[in-house]
């Protein structure tokens, strides 16, 4: 690698360092090439180790315990009332995530990684500049896309900083445990963090727009999730959409257009749970022969390689399903082809799980 005062050279550049992009540098330095990662988030490990998969999974593992004592009940087995210490139980969320991505960290010392911290942009098909980097510019041979997704917004009512309106993010944080907490969206985001928030005491209302909840899981295995969520929830309304937000300083108004009773009613706080869209604006892609599918989506082949002969593009950029395991498949793919091995991505199956109670899980052809 030469590094100049403002370009750097690299044989394999990855953008983005989540399960996907540490993934396709991982395979690509172990293949014996050169690899420059870079990324603009605060540490390595991208939203399903930072503010996805893991802590919800955390959190979904420590509420289960609560799930347990009041089920237990039933069987002739009493326990008090669990008290929710809620900054313990964020700082112990905290550090699992803390010592997964200190695990990560050690892996790309160990293969001589470089680890640029910025946004990159392509001004050229060859050729990144960076924002807010150590250097300005990377000069590469090849290029590895994997700049995940990010939570959808409501187009009228965006969630940000201090309001009561959160995504997904803002509510793995936990500010606070609601009293009445709306879910907007019943797919598997809504659906494991109103299974948390139920159990950490939260009054919850779910409205999805489809008539049922999970759309596209197969009804059979949805039904017994859906009989439990009747009895942890306050309400579930199907067939039926958010119309109107008015926020206030102790509440959020909503007025519902479809099955709910009444069709207004104040919430603590609504979480926006109504899908991802993929982070691919503002990559300078225009200035390569990169393309998007309508909706916002890369369009690559087998091997993973994109309109761009010399560019690669991974995990949630490139389409459903938006799952890490599927990431990280497809960034040792992209790695092996830059090496000249005869891979591409044939998929048997995908396996897919929904870590509610009771579990779901899927994998390979539906009926």
């Amino acid at each position: 690698m030469v590094m100049g005062e403002e370009t750097l050279e690299t044989q394999v550049v990855v953008i983005g360092a989540g399960p996907g992009g540490y993934s396709a540098a991982f395979r690509a330095a172990d293949l014996g090439m050169e690899v420059t990662l870079v990324h603009n988030d605060d540490r390595v490990g991208g939203v399903c180790l930072l503010r996805g998969c893991i802590p919800t999974k955390a959190l979904l593992e420590a509420t289960s315990m609560i799930n347990s004592i009041t089920e237990s009940r039933d069987r002739g087995i009493a326990f008090g009332q669990p008290e929710i210490q809620l900054d313990s139980l964020r700082k112990w969320k905290e550090g699992v995530v803390d010592r997964l991505v200190s695990g990560v960290e050690t892996l790309v010392k160990r293969r001589d990684i470089e680890v640029i911290h910025g946004t990159a942009v392509f001004d050229a098909p060859n050729r990144l500049r960076l924002e807010g980097g150590e250097v300005r510019y990377i000069k590469f041979k090849h290029a590895i896309i994997a700049t995940g997704s990010r939570s959808a917004d409501l187009r009228d009512y965006p969630s940000k900083p201090g309001s009561r309106i959160i995504n997904s993010r803002a509510a793995l944080d936990l500010a606070d445990i609601p009293q009445r907490l709306l879910i907007i969206g019943g797919g598997y985001i809504g659906m494991e963090l109103g299974m948390v928030y139920a159990a950490l005491g939260s009054q919850i209302t779910m409205v999805e727009m489809m008539d049922s909840l999970l759309p596209g899981m197969d009804q059979d295995l949805v039904k017994p999730l859906a009989r439990k969520a009747e009895k942890l929830y306050k309400a579930i309304y199907l067939n039926t959409k958010v119309t109107k937000m008015e926020e206030s300083a102790n509440e959020v108004k909503v007025t519902f257009e479809g099955k709910a009773d009444p069709l207004e009613q104040s919430f603590d706080r609504v979480l926006v749970a109504v899908g991802r869209v993929p982070n691919t604006q503002n990559l300078g892609l225009e200035n390569t022969g990169v393309k998007l599918d309508e909706k916002g989506f890369i369009i690559v082949d087998e091997q993973r390689r994109t309109g761009e002969k010399a560019i690669f593009a991974i995990g949630d950029v490139t389409g459903h399903p938006l799952l890490a395991h599927k990431a990280i498949h497809e960034g040792k793919i992209a790695a092996e082809v830059i090496a000249g091995h005869p891979a591409a991505f044939d998929v048997a199956a995908i396996p897919s799980v929904v870590y509610t109670h009771p579990e779901i899980a899927t994998s390979g052809l539906s009926e």
